[in-house]
């Protein structure tokens, strides 16, 4: 079957499909977003509240997709990489599955080729992005506390700060005693009312979905705008391949609905948002006579230069009830302290912290630091609610071979080639990760921790997903322009954190937004050759 009443067409609701869908709806342009998951009711489908909602975390509501092996998920090849890639499929995408930590990239992650010597300046600066920074607050709601030293004067919060309480309070006089730097990290969280949904209760573990509609989930924040407005949503839509016409220009997609049919949908712009291992996926996958390398691949980098943010997870523990199950799970408390280059450090770009609440209980008794026996209460006693969690985030630089290809036996229910993924964790990244874990002791210890222990790399840390489909000014280079157009083939763009050039040392949902609503502009300006509604 074929449609072909579309002008726009976006695959992928999630963080970047829903602020772009919706910024062409405010404009009365005629679009259309395509999700292979469904719905989720927030006040029945999500399992924070359940008794065993941690079983849930490890089973049907773990991050990864090859645990979950969910209808609407695909498997991912990861057998070849250290770090799993994660993600969610849904109305929302992987913000449902999201703990809403929502750091900026500085401005200095954009000019890292000029500053540092390494990888490559982007297209665009922190200014240019600056104004959709500033929209994309005000549609999630960002609660946060103006003044950090680390980045440019921001636009006020939506709402106060996430309480540091008892927890927070101890690991900040660690920070202060060292005089480094620290400060309420920005998070998608309402802490008061906003907009229309609640405050956050403090029930806990946020990547469980919010029942109460607090976390800032694109399905409660951008879609129910987007749809009043006229946008169309189709859900359980998995897309296989972009359609080129004989002018080699993009004019559609294929895609299975929920009952298998193959259906192709016609539209005059398509629009990639299915993060960096979804949309090269479906580039490599859409080969024809004349695109015989997948599309928009003449420079061969699609798939190419793969970025992760590599994870180590360091553990206080403290000899006081921190109240450590009292809160969102992410603190958001961060430290900026070794984000810039010190070559004297042994590596070149930086990393942050994040600190999170204590380790739940199912955590504690898989700790590896749990014996069983007669010993066996008093220390897991010991540990319950009395342990300070943080997570190095570091920079990972682009290296050509790590990579997604497509999987030459591997599929998903509808028979699609699933992706690999081929990746190798730099000395660079090793080097930086261990920095990271040493001055974390540093913190704990100075906080009064009686004991740390840590993982020196996370495995299912993969929440990140960058650099797949980079943008550039020059087409050997690169696979979109500054705008996320694609150099080889009009009428298409990604907006994912695909397009990447570097990775930062923070999370990259507010910048993926924010180049979404930027991309959006451009075709708004530009929407003379389309009708609006």
């Amino acid at each position: 079957m074929t449609n072909h009443d579309v002008d726009v067409l976006v695959v992928g609701s999630g963080a970047s499909g829903a602020a772009f869908t919706w910024s062409l709806s405010e404009a009365g342009i005629n679009v259309m977003c395509l999700e292979q998951g469904g719905w989720l009711n927030p006040a029945t489908d999500y399992t924070t509240s359940d008794i065993d909602w941690e079983l849930h975390r490890q089973t049907d509501f773990h991050p990864s997709p090859n645990f979950r092996r969910l209808k609407s998920d695909y498997p991912v090849n990861d057998t070849n990489s250290p770090i799993a890639p994660l993600m969610y499929n849904a109305v929302g995408g992987s913000t449902i599955h999201w703990s809403a930590h929502f750091p900026r990239l500085k401005p200095s992650d954009f000019r890292v080729k000029s500053l540092d010597g390494v990888a490559d300046d982007w297209p665009i600066t922190y200014k240019d992005l600056e104004p959709y920074f500033d929209a994309n607050d005000k549609i999630m709601g960002v609660a946060g506390l103006n003044g950090d030293p680390g980045y440019p004067v921001k636009s006020p919060r939506q709402t106060p700060a996430i309480g540091l309480g008892k927890l927070g309070d101890k690991i900040v006089s660690g920070f202060d005693k060292l005089d480094w730097h620290w400060w309420p990290a920005d998070s998608a969280i309402n802490t008061v009312e906003y907009d229309g949904r609640l405050g956050c209760n403090n029930c806990g573990p946020c990547d469980l979905g919010c029942p109460r509609k607090a976390k800032s989930s694109t399905d409660v924040t951008y879609w129910p705008k987007a749809i009043k407005n006229g946008a169309r949503l189709i859900t359980n839509a998995r897309v296989r391949e972009v359609t080129v016409n004989d002018k080699g220009e993009a004019d559609g997609v294929i895609y299975y609905d929920k009952d298998g049919n193959e259906i192709e949908q016609k539209a005059k712009i398509v629009v990639l948002a299915c993060n960096g291992i979804g949309t090269p996926r479906i580039l490599l996958n859409s080969k024809s006579p004349e695109f015989s390398d997948g599309l928009a691949n003449s420079s061969g980098l699609v798939g190419k230069n793969l970025m992760f943010h590599p994870y180590a997870r360091v553990t206080g523990i403290f000899d006081e009830d921190l109240e450590g199950n009292k809160g969102p799970t992410p603190l958001s408390i961060m430290s900026s302290q070794f984000y810039e280059t010190d070559l004297s450090r042994g590596f070149v770009r930086g990393y942050s912290y994040q600190v999170r609440r204590s380790m739940s209980p199912l955590e504690v008794a898989f700790s590896g630091q749990i014996t069983w026996g007669s010993d066996h209460h008093k220390e897991f006693s010991r540990m319950l609610n009395r342990t300070v969690g943080f997570v190095v985030i570091g920079e990972d630089l682009p290296e050509l071979h790590n990579e997604v290809i497509l999987d030459s036996e591997i599929k998903d229910g509808d028979g699609i080639p699933a992706p690999k993924v081929n990746y190798t964790l730099s000395e660079n990244s090793r080097k930086m990760m261990d920095h990271g874990i040493g001055t974390s002791k540093q913190v704990m210890e100075a906080a009064g921790a009686i004991d740390v222990f840590y993982d020196p790399l996370i495995r299912n840390a993969g929440w990140h997903l960058m650099g797949t489909a980079r943008m550039g000014n020059n087409i050997n280079d690169s696979v979109v322009n500054k705008y996320g157009e694609a150099h080889d083939v009009k009428n298409l763009y990604v907006i994912d954190g695909s397009v990447f050039v570097t990775a930062g040392g923070v999370n990259p949902t507010s910048t993926i937004q924010a180049i979404a609503l930027h991309a959006a502009d451009h075709i708004k300006k530009n929407a003379r050759h389309i009708n609006t509604q």
